[in-house]
């Protein structure tokens, strides 16, 4: 029997994924979370062979998630198929990869598949993926970038991240230069829509 976790943040979805993969003979959901900052814990406490992540969930990422959970067996299951997103999950280690829009049968050949040690990709995704490319931001211009999403001044992101505003200044110029933008604001659409935040 393959223990699964779902980690959504959508009831109906998570539900709708426990219900599919419950039907399997060999596959039982051992845990269903909504936020991201709570898998660990489950993870810790019901000892999943096999853990579904979304991305984009209250508390912490999926794939901020993932690179928690090195050395697990962790699939992405996202409507986001962004290239970014994929590069970036494989940069954590992730088993799979693999868009909520692909049958249930496929799902649950991709939880057996990891089990069995393999790497499952979805392979439109990983076409788009190397066309576009690796993101070329660090790690500290897509954080300067995701706290300059709302808006927030200069100031106000140097005392979230704990910079001088000089430092953030230099960080944002270089994200909008390695984006291709003209604004900060232009900029984070463009590491957004690309999956490098």
């Amino acid at each position: 029997m393959i223990h699964v976790l779902i980690a959504d943040d959508q009831d109906l979805v998570r539900g709708g994924l426990a219900a599919l993969l419950d039907l399997e003979a060999d596959i039982e959901v051992v845990a269903q979370v909504g936020r991201g900052d709570l898998v660990e814990a489950a993870a810790a406490e019901h000892l999943p062979d096999v853990i579904l992540l979304d991305i984009e969930m209250p508390g912490m990422s999926g794939l901020e998630v993932a690179e928690r959970l090195r050395g697990h067996r962790v699939v992405i299951v996202t409507t986001f198929g962004r290239p970014g997103y994929f590069s970036r999950a494989l940069d954590a280690g992730v088993a799979g990869f693999v868009v909520k829009d692909a049958p249930a049968a496929q799902l649950a050949a991709a939880v057996r598949r990891v089990m069995a040690g393999e790497r499952v990709i979805d392979p439109k995704l990983a076409l788009s993926a190397s066309a576009v490319g690796p993101s070329p931001l660090t790690q500290r211009e897509r954080e300067v970038l995701r706290t300059a999403r709302d808006g927030s001044t200069v100031a106000g992101i140097a005392r979230r991240l704990f910079l001088t505003e000089g430092t953030v200044r230099n960080y944002l110029s270089s994200a909008i230069g390695k984006t291709g933008a003209r604004n900060r604001a232009e900029a984070v659409h463009v590491a957004e829509s690309r999956g490098w935040l």
